[in-house]
Parts: structure tokens; sequence; C-alpha cells
């Protein structure tokens, strides 16, 4: 697959549901973690127009930047800090209205308005985190979550 279509004229959750099985079959027979976090990031990005998407993985205790798509990008974060490392602390999906509005929000971007992170779970213990920035306020919503946090199950078996 070298191509992610999308209705045009689909609504939010439809453009999901029509994403998900061919980010599935986009990756499932890939066995190699930063192509599977590099295609994922692309498709997300490219169906959804988001400011930036991507991933970043847990090393040595810290989040560290992987695959994105979008502008120049914090490249370490650290346990419970921003949006990121709240996601990572809590293993729980933060969605941000307002990232102004934040106890402690990184600005690795000004023109960051909304973000949503989703914590990626194998075994109990948070090996990276699912990303995405808006430059509008309020962008992300329930229909976000309960997709992003279907896509990052699938993309969590993908880690050994």
């Amino acid at each position: 697959m070298e191509e992610i279509l999308i209705s045009s004229t689909a609504d939010k959750a439809e453009k999901y549901k029509q994403l998900i099985p061919q980010i599935e079959a986009l990756v499932g027979d890939e066995g190699d973690l930063i192509a599977n976090l590099a295609n994922t990031a692309a498709a997300l990005h490219q169906t959804f127009n988001f400011w930036w998407t991507g991933f970043y993985l847990v090393k040595n205790n810290q989040l560290v930047l992987a695959p994105f798509q979008g502008p120049i990008a914090c490249t370490r974060i650290t346990f419970g800090k921003g949006v990121c490392g709240t996601a990572w602390e809590t293993k729980q999906t933060q969605v941000v209205a307002d990232v102004d509005q934040f106890p402690g929000h990184i600005a690795c971007s000004g023109e960051t308005k909304s973000e949503i992170v989703i914590p990626i779970i194998k075994n109990n213990e948070v090996v990276a985190v699912l990303d995405i920035d808006s430059e509008k306020l309020a962008n992300f919503d329930d229909t976000d979550k309960t997709y992003l946090e279907q896509i990052a199950l699938f993309v969590g078996k993908k880690f050994n």
C-alpha cells in the first residue's frame, strides 16, 4: 500500500473508521518498529492535516523523539513533565483544549494551541506516546480519543 484513501466528504469518525484498517494493512507484516511508527504518523498527519503528529519512545527514563510529521520538535521529555510526560506518568490519554492552561506545558512550538497524547502500553508499561498537536484551540474530542486509542493499541503490539 502506498496511498491512503479517505473519502473527502466523510466526517471525523468516518475518516478514522476508513483510516484504521489502512494503517493496520500498512504496518501489519512489517517488522521494523521505526518504519511502522513513521508510516502511522504520516497516515494520521495526511488524513487530518494536524499541526504535528508523532511519537516519543521511552528510552533511559526519558521520552525521546521518534518518527513524526511537522515542524522541529522537542527531543527529550522528562517523566511527568508537560502533556506527553503526564500521559506517560498516568498511563492515560491527555486531551488538552488549550495548552496554555495546562500546568507545566512544554512549548515545543508556539503555534500549538491544543494537544492529545495517547500512551502506548506493552506489558502494563508505557513504551511510547503518540502526540498530536493542533494550531486550533479545542481541536480534539472524544472521537479522536476513541480512535487514536485504538491505533495506539494496535501500534503497541508492534513493540518487542
